[in-house]
C-alpha cells in the first residue's frame, strides 16, 4: 500500500524546512528507521527516518526546496501482514531529540494535463513547465516508469540535483545555496536589514592572561579541559554584562519593547565544514574558568560533528566570535539577531606597546564590539568594552582560585 510521509512538526515554532539532501532514491528498499532525508530548519539540521520498511516509490520534493510542515515529501510502498498500510511510527529529529508523528494519508494518482498515462509528481511537473520540457517525450526511470526530476533535467542537458552547474568551461562554477549556508545567508541579511549596526574597536593587552594561562595549563590538562583565550573572555564578560544590562538584551520589533535577559547564555560562534554555527554556553555566570573551557570544547566538537541538540542552539543572549590565529587586525562582526551585541576576538600575538612611556613588547589583541544602535548607544558600548578589557588586562584581581575551578 502507498504510505505518504509528511514533513513533521519538529516543534519550537518551526513552520517549514528545507530539503537539503535526499539519502535514498526511487526504487530503493529501506528499513524502518533508516534515514530518508536531511532537512534544515531555522533551528537545526535534522534527519527524518523512515516510519516503515518498504520501497521508495516517489520523492515529491526537490533538493533545495523549502516546504511547509505537513507537506508530503516521499511515498513508500509498504504492506503489513493483513494487506493494509501500517500506522505511522514516531519520526525522530537527530538534533532536537524530540519525537513527532507523521500520520499516513492516501496516495494521490498523477496524470498528465492531456489525460495520458504520464506518471510524475506535482514538483516534477512544475520543473518541466519551468524548463519547457514536454513530459510525454521523457522516458521515466522511476518505479513503474514514473518520471523523476533528474529525467527532466537530462532532457535539457542539465546536471542532476545538488551538482554544481558549470558555465563556460574553466570560467566559473555555480553551486546551490542550501542547508546551513542558506540559513546563514538569511540570518545575516535579516540582521543587516533590521538592526542599526555600529562597531567599536579597542586594543587589549593580554600579557597577564597569557601568563595566567601558562601557569594554569597543567591543571587544565589534568582536568581534561582545553584552556583557550575564549574561556577567559567568557569569564571576563560576566560582571560587565551585569553592569550594562542593555548589552544582554533583545528588541521585540513587533511590540517595540526592549527585552532585558536575566540569564547569561553566551553564544560561541563555531566554524564547521558546512558554515558558521552558534552553540550556546548556558548560565555562563555559574561556570568556573575550567568548566567554561570544557563546555566550549564539547560544544565545538558537537557542532563540527553535526551532533548539537536543538536546545544547545537556542536562547543565546550575547555572542562571542573569534577570528582565530589568522584574524588580522580587526573585523566588524554582524549581530546575531535578535541579540543586540556581539564581541569579536582577534589574533593574540606580541606587538609593540607603550607602557610607562616606554615601547615594549606585549601580547596584544583587538576586540570588536558590534551593537544594534537602536538599543545600545555608542558611549554605553565603549564603556562596556573597556570594562571587559580592564578585567582581561588584570585577571589576578578577580580570577580567584574558586573561579578557576
Amino acid at each position: 500500500m502507498a504510505y505518504e510521509v509528511k514533513l513533521p512538526d519538529i516543534g519550537e515554532g518551526v513552520a517549514e524546512g528545507e530539503i537539503v539532501r535526499w539519502l535514498v532514491k526511487a526504487g530503493e528498499t529501506v528499513r524502518e528507521d533508516q534515514p530518508l532525508v536531511e532537512v534544515m530548519t531555522d533551528k537545526a539540521s535534522v534527519e527524518i527516518p523512515s516510519p516503515r520498511a518498504g520501497t521508495i516509490a516517489t520523492l515529491h520534493v526537490e533538493e533545495g526546496a523549502v516546504v511547509p510542515v505537513g507537506t508530503v515529501i516521499i511515498t513508500i510502498m509498504t504492506m503489513n501482514d493483513a494487506g493494509a498500510s501500517a500506522p505511522a511510527s514516531p519520526t525522530r529529529s537527530t538534533t532536537a531529540g524530540a519525537a513527532v508523528s507523521t500520520p499516513p494519508a492516501p496516495a494521490r494518482p498523477t496524470t498528465s494535463p492531456a489525460g495520458g498515462a504520464v506518471e510524475a509528481t506535482p514538483a516534477v511537473r512544475a520543473l518541466a513547465r519551468q524548463l519547457g520540457v514536454a513530459l510525454e517525450s521523457v522516458k521515466g526511470s522511476g518505479p513503474g516508469g514514473r518520471i523523476t526530476a533528474d529525467d527532466v533535467k537530462r532532457a535539457t542537458a542539465l546536471p542532476a540535483a545538488g551538482a554544481a552547474v558549470p558555465a563556460t568551461p574553466g570560467q566559473e562554477e555555480r553551486r546551490p545555496l542550501r542547508g546551513l549556508r542558506r540559513r546563514i545567508a538569511e540570518h545575516m541579511r535579516h540582521s543587516l536589514d533590521t538592526a542599526a549596526h555600529f562597531t567599536f574597536v579597542a586594543e587589549c593587552d593580554m600579557t597577564e592572561v597569557v601568563a595566567h594561562r601558562q601557569a594554569t595549563r597543567a591543571r587544565a590538562d589534568s582536568s581534561g579541559s582545553s584552556l583557550t583565550y575564549i574561556a577567559y573572555v567568557v569569564l571576563a564578560l560576566i560582571e560587565p554584562l551585569r553592569r550594562f544590562p542593555l548589552l544582554n538584551a533583545s528588541l521585540d520589533d513587533a511590540t517595540q519593547e526592549i527585552v532585558l535577559k536575566r540569564g547569561l547564555h553566551l553564544g560561541i560562534a563555531t566554524a564547521t565544514d558546512d558554515g558558521l554555527t552558534v552553540p550556546v554556553l548556558r548560565d555562563a555566570d555559574r561556570m568556573t574558568l575550567l568548566g567554561a573551557a570544557g563546555e566550549i570544547a564539547r560544544l565545538a566538537a558537537a557542532a563540527r560533528q553535526g551532533k548539537l541538540k536543538l536546545e544547545e542552539l537556542q536562547g543565546g543572549t550575547f555572542t562571542i566570535t573569534s577570528t582565530g590565529a589568522h584574524g588580522g587586525l580587526l573585523a566588524t562582526p554582524i549581530v546575531h539577531h535578535p541579540q543586540v551585541a556581539i564581541l569579536g576576538v582577534h589574533e593574540v600575538k606580541p606587538r609593540p606597546a607603550v607602557v610607562d612611556g616606554q615601547v615594549v613588547a606585549r601580547t596584544m589583541t583587538n576586540l570588536s564590539l558590534s551593537l544594534d544602535h537602536r538599543v545600545v548607544d555608542g558611549a554605553v558600548g565603549a564603556d562596556f568594552l573597556y570594562a571587559v578589557i580592564e578585567r582581561l588586562e588584570r585577571p589576578a584581581g578577580w580570577l580567584t582560585a574558586e573561579r578557576i575551578g
